[in-house]
């Protein structure tokens, strides 16, 4: 993947690890979620300020292919893009171990916004994508 738009550098925590030493599998959907909630911090967004505004991004979706094991105490980079696709919006991830850029994990994240509990076009976050340039 290439034209990232955002960048967050973490590391694995040894509870995030399971009996045979590397990164359980439903983790990295928590890494995801985090540089999600990153990159709209980033912007002056708060997750919890849009639940205010009764706005809720909602994952519809979910595609992962796992491609090496992070483990206890690896730094890594999660890189991330997105664009609209009617109601979606896509989030395309990447994990990659820090330093060497060994691809960890590849995903693909569609969420769809609801507005007062309903279905929206997500003009909000139109907002946000004109905001980055995409």
């Amino acid at each position: 993947m290439r034209e990232y738009f955002f960048e967050f550098l973490m590391k694995v925590r040894d509870y995030e690890c399971d009996m045979q030493g590397i990164v359980n599998n439903a983790i990295y959907l928590h890494y995801l979620e985090y540089t999600r909630h990153e990159f709209l911090e980033s912007i002056g967004v708060s997750f919890a300020g849009l639940q205010t505004l009764k706005i809720d991004p909602v994952v519809s979706r979910i595609e992962i292919d796992y491609k090496a094991p992070l483990r206890s105490g690896d730094c890594f980079i999660s890189k991330m893009k997105m664009i609209k696709t009617g109601i979606k919006y896509i989030f395309f991830h990447e994990i990659y171990k820090n330093p060497d850029q060994r691809l960890s994990v590849k995903a693909k994240v569609e969420v769809v916004i609801l507005e007062n509990g309903r279905l929206s076009r997500g003009g909000y976050f139109d907002e946000i994508l004109q905001k980055i340039g995409a």
